[in-house]
């Protein structure tokens, strides 16, 4: 929990957040991932200065724990003196604690955003899934939370305000807006009418130029020109050099018959995808199931 100090910024986790949300998916697979498609509510998770503390906390852990379908968790919330913003024990349950800084006692209208991502690593500790390091880990975690329509909270709870920050969450404002758009463009939703951090809004406007550049990448065909000039010298080239070129998202290699495929990652999962290069080809991706238009 970054308050008062520097904030991160920019897309330094990017390579792990696309390797959780292709985790993700075949963690859950394409039908379930659907059953998502609408986000935590304004309204479920408010948290007035008039609200009891601790009955106002369990109320909004309910509703996070009924939005990620686990009803048959209970969230024991208790707030504590510590440096990170909250920590649950993670066991068989039913029964979970969830400890939250004490500075939540002031500052009520974040405890959702708080207690979304500790009620996501009871979900994903359901489900075994994780990642190796611990900070890997953490990065998951917010992916998740983001992509399964609880994480728009801990963006909005990002605020900057002269030499005073606030940010939850071990992902960026900028990758956080890179999760929600990469939600946005599956599901049509427009997480920004919630926000009320503006610092929130320009993080996601940021994250959805960000996420488009997925789907403007070769061998696509709503790549742009520079791209496809590239592309196609790299083909040219790939017959006696069958490797990734440096930066460049996809790669040639021979089939078994020595026919040139390509491979790319898909822009909505991340999973690499293989076509073979001979011009105007439709792939639909086998995880999330998107249709691309491809021109290899």
């Amino acid at each position: 929990m970054a308050n008062g100090g520097p904030v991160e910024h920019g897309y330094p986790h990017l390579d792990t957040v696309r390797a959780a949300v292709t985790a993700l998916y075949r963690r859950l697979s394409y039908d379930t991932v659907q059953t998502f498609a609408t986000s935590v509510a304004p309204a479920d998770v408010a948290f007035c200065d008039t609200d009891d503390l601790h009955l106002g906390s369990q109320r909004v852990a309910r509703e996070i724990v009924r939005h990620f379908r686990l009803p048959d968790a209970r969230m024991i919330v208790g707030f504590k003196d510590m440096t990170h913003a909250a920590n649950v024990e993670l066991t068989a349950g039913p029964e979970y604690f969830v400890e939250l800084n004490d500075r939540f006692r002031t500052h009520r209208r974040d405890i959702g955003a708080a207690l979304a991502h500790e009620v996501t690593h009871v979900y994903l500790h359901r489900l075994d899934l994780s990642f190796p390091s611990t900070r890997e880990n953490e990065i998951l975690t917010d992916t998740v939370t983001t992509y399964l329509g609880a994480g728009w909270l801990l963006l909005d709870a990002y605020r900057e305000h002269g030499e005073a920050s606030q940010k939850l969450g071990y992902l960026t404002p900028e990758e956080f807006g890179y999760v929600l758009a990469k939600r946005s463009l599956v599901f049509g939703e427009d997480p920004s009418v919630w926000f009320t951090s503006p610092q929130a809004y320009t993080a996601y406007q940021k994250g959805m130029a960000k996420a488009r550049q997925d789907e403007e990448q070769p061998p696509l065909t709503a790549a742009g020109w520079a791209g496809r000039r590239r592309y196609a010298r790299d083909r040219r080239h790939a017959p006696g050099a069958p490797a990734p070129q440096p930066g460049a998202p996809y790669a040639f290699t021979p089939d078994s018959g020595g026919r040139l495929r390509v491979s790319f990652p898909c822009p909505t999962c991340h999973q690499r995808i293989r076509v073979p290069v001979r011009g105007r080809v439709r792939a639909r991706c086998s995880l999330c199931r998107t249709v691309l238009e491809c021109d290899t």
